[in-house]
């Protein structure tokens, strides 16, 4: 059994899939992209700006489900230059300050939306 994980609070998914899964005590979190929910706008203006705005999207997410950055157990960020890696980092960062997960970082061709940072993410709800 699974149940859908949704809140207002964080982007419509923009294709077949849904914000998060919970399976079992396992919260799978899909690629969250720089769309702040409260306008369905791009955050596009820095690279610092779109990833907040990922884990803002991200945060919502995890709280919905009863849970909060601490539950994470493991990242995938999807960027379209590592060239912004240390950028992009430096915020992630910002958001596990003690016990980070276990994450890889890949640089992608292209990600939708032409966005510049994706992160996804598995946390575990005890």
């Amino acid at each position: 059994m699974h149940e859908v994980i949704y809140t207002k609070h964080a982007p419509e998914p923009i294709g077949p899939y849904s914000q998060a899964i919970l399976a079992g005590n396992t919260l799978y979190v899909s690629g969250q992209i720089p769309i702040n929910p409260e306008t369905t706008q791009l955050i596009k203006s820095s690279i610092e700006e779109e990833t907040h705005q990922v884990m803002k999207n991200i945060a919502a997410i995890l709280k919905e489900a009863g849970a909060d950055f601490s539950n994470v157990v493991k990242c995938g960020i999807f960027v379209k230059d590592m060239g912004d890696f240390a950028k992009v980092n430096e915020v992630y960062g910002q958001y596990f300050l003690d016990n980070p997960p276990a994450r890889e970082t890949v640089e992608v061709s292209a990600l939708p939306k032409n966005v510049n940072v994706e992160i996804s993410c598995i946390a575990y709800i005890a």
